[in-house]
């Protein structure tokens, strides 16, 4: 038991640090670095509260062991739990993955609207500020996950 309560506060706490830099970080210093380090920090936030979300299942006898890479992890969550929401969270995952891995380009960096540009996908704060919230109730979802 204390070991899923660890993962889902070491997600509520890559939260915290997301939100510090979108909030206050982001509005003094208004750079592309910024707008990654949030990004990588919302990757860091699904991968433990997906490891809570396998950890239950583990105790449920869903699943035999919980795989070591986040790729392992999110196939294993697609195959055993089959909800179109998580299906949702899961491109979304695999969408943050593919911003921090691209090559990118800075807009209006030291400016109000600061952008980042990848060749697929143009993040914003607006933007920033919806990836946040969406894997803020991602965490919430799987805290309450049940092990299905």
């Amino acid at each position: 038991m204390i070991e899923e309560s660890e993962n889902i506060e070491n997600a509520v706490s890559q939260l915290k640090r997301a939100d510090h830099l979108l909030y206050v970080t982001l509005k003094y210093t208004r750079t592309v670095d910024v707008i990654k380090s949030i990004i990588k920090r919302l990757i860091s936030a699904f991968d433990f509260a997906v490891e809570e979300m396998l950890e239950k299942s583990k105790e449920k006898k869903k699943i035999k062991s919980v795989p070591r890479s986040p790729i392992e992890r999110i196939e294993l969550i697609k195959k055993i739990i089959n909800d179109k929401k998580i299906k949702d969270y899961i491109k979304f995952y695999y969408l943050l993955r593919q911003i921090d891995k691209s090559s990118f380009k800075a807009k209006e960096e030291y400016r109000k609207h600061v952008t980042l540009i990848t060749p697929k996908i143009e993040v914003d704060v607006e933007k920033v500020k919806e990836y946040y919230y969406k894997t803020k109730d991602f965490v919430e979802s799987s805290a309450n996950f049940k092990g299905k």
